[in-house]
């Protein structure tokens, strides 16, 4: 999977693919160190067209110089985009840091919103293709047709490899192939669809399955589609079951309210549809995503941490809080809050009235991010790639749980929870409709009021952090009456 290095021409760049980064990074920081402007490059991949409106200059190499990791991090993903003008966009943000480094910091940047626009396209992208990709068997060896929006193959390959390292499989897409055989990965051409084997034994067994967990009391058809757009639905067996599920939902799930009402009196009939989950049982079903989660790679942080940090609390709470991550001391005892930052949230929750016992704390990241510092791990924040990575946890966590109120915990679990960049001052102390249900408060992370070095400064944001709290326990209580 090796690719040569761009060919320099003037101020002509010819990248060997569409998605290289290390191409792309290596010319860009010469041309940055020499001194050439944004606007006399002409950025191109090989056999694709060239940028007619760039114009020609030079100027004497300068010194080099260093950019945040977190436009490095940006940029891996931008670069796997299919819009043709990728290479240029990052440049030009490159060369403002060139002169400021703290350029990539400015959200209100028209440059900076499109760049974080793009890499959430392609984190998206990623994220649909390793949740829709199927394999079918074929002559001891499995294969799946996937069609991406962007240049993303070469990207997520290692999330197959990890995932499916004893299976010899291959995954063919409109633009090129990869093919895992146990030991090394390979890629080739594009495949046509015609191409994927049409179907396999086991699929019955599956959509019986798919078909036996299908709840109708669940059933969003707005969201879902939103998930799981109907382009994927071709290269899904379990699809072919949507549309006949769909037109009985109703009738199901007024059936199993009817029964719920038979046994528990009508005033309790809501609550209890509210309990019923696949298979009848939804601590099972909690407790079958917490194992699975036990052995999450999604990202590449489980390489470090201890373990799996998973949620806790009742299963019918009606408020869930998400903070960032879990730290040095939630890592090493598997549970969520319970080092210093955690000793702050109970502490606020004793005095907003919020029995902890009664509410579902879990994290938008579910592994410990740390940098080693002698010794001591300390803290390093999740970035976007980590935090896309893991929204899969947190959605499972709540389409269980169902919560009224979700409370995110700072600026990454309102990440995690909103899909989107918000101000925490900006959004703090009013309910955000969530389009799956339910209402999402946004405050800050306990572990902001243990960073405050002025006494009357940090008993004041004390306070707030329990006025927040007292107003979404009002809340939530008014949203279950």
């Amino acid at each position: 999977m090796l690719r040569e290095g761009p060919m320099i021409d003037a101020h002509r760049v010819t990248l060997a693919a569409q998605d290289d980064f290390e191409g792309w990074r290596d010319a860009a920081r010469d041309l940055a160190e020499a001194g050439v402007p944004p606007s006399a490059i002409i950025w191109r991949v090989d056999g694709g067209p060239d940028d007619l409106f760039a114009t020609d200059a030079t100027q004497p190499k300068g010194a080099s110089f260093a950019v945040p990791r977190a436009f490095i991090d940006l940029a891996k993903s931008v670069v796997c985009h299919s819009d043709p003008e990728r290479f240029a966009l990052l440049y030009a943000m490159l060369w403002k840091l060139r002169t400021n480094r703290n350029a990539f910091e400015d959200r209100a940047d028209p440059l900076v919103d499109r760049l974080e626009r793009l890499a959430k396209e392609v984190r998206r992208d990623v994220h649909k293709m390793h949740a829709f990709v199927r394999f079918r068997e074929i002559n001891d060896r499995f294969v799946a047709f996937f069609e991406p929006d962007h240049h993303i193959v070469r990207h997520t390959a290692g999330f197959f490899v990890r995932r499916f390292t004893n299976m010899r499989w291959s995954i063919l897409t409109p633009e090129l192939s990869i093919y895992w055989d146990g030991e090394a990965l390979t890629e080739g051409p594009g495949a046509a669809r015609a191409e994927a084997p049409g179907g396999d034994p086991l699929e019955a067994m599956w959509k019986t399955y798919y078909a036996s967990i299908f709840n109708p009391a669940r059933l969003k058809v707005g969201a879902m589609l939103k998930e799981m757009p109907k382009k994927y639905w071709r290269n899904m067996p379990e699809t072919s079951l949507v549309q006949p599920l769909i037109a009985n939902a109703r009738t199901r799930e007024l059936e199993m309210i009817d029964r719920a009402a038979a046994k528990t009196g009508l005033k309790h009939a809501l609550e209890a549809e509210r309990s019923i989950e696949p298979g009848g049982n939804l601590r099972a079903s909690w407790e079958a995503l917490f194992k699975e989660a036990r052995g999450c790679t999604r990202c590449d942080l489980y390489k470090h941490a201890t373990q799996t940090v998973f949620g806790e609390g009742p299963l019918d709470a009606s408020i869930m809080f998400v903070g960032e991550q879990p730290g040095d001391q939630e890592d090493l005892a598997g549970r969520p809050f319970v080092g210093p930052a955690g000793q702050v949230f109970d502490e606020a929750l004793e005095k907003a009235g919020i029995p902890r016992s009664q509410v579902y704390v879990t994290n938008a990241v579910k592994h410990f991010k740390f940098e080693q510092k002698g010794k001591k791990r300390v803290h390093s924040k999740p970035n976007a790639g980590e935090i896309e990575a893991c929204r899969w946890w947190i959605d499972q966590e709540r389409s269980l749980i169902r919560p009224p109120v979700t409370v995110a915990l700072g600026a990454t679990a309102a990440r995690s929870v909103l899909d989107k960049v918000v101000t925490i001052s900006k959004v703090r102390g009013s309910p955000i409709p969530l389009a799956e249900g339910g209402e999402c408060w946004v405050t800050v992370h306990p572990s902001f009021l243990l960073r405050i070095p002025e006494p009357e400064r940090r008993v004041e944001e004390r306070q707030k952090f329990v006025d927040d709290l007292k107003r979404i326990r009002d809340r939530a209580e008014k949203l279950t009456a």
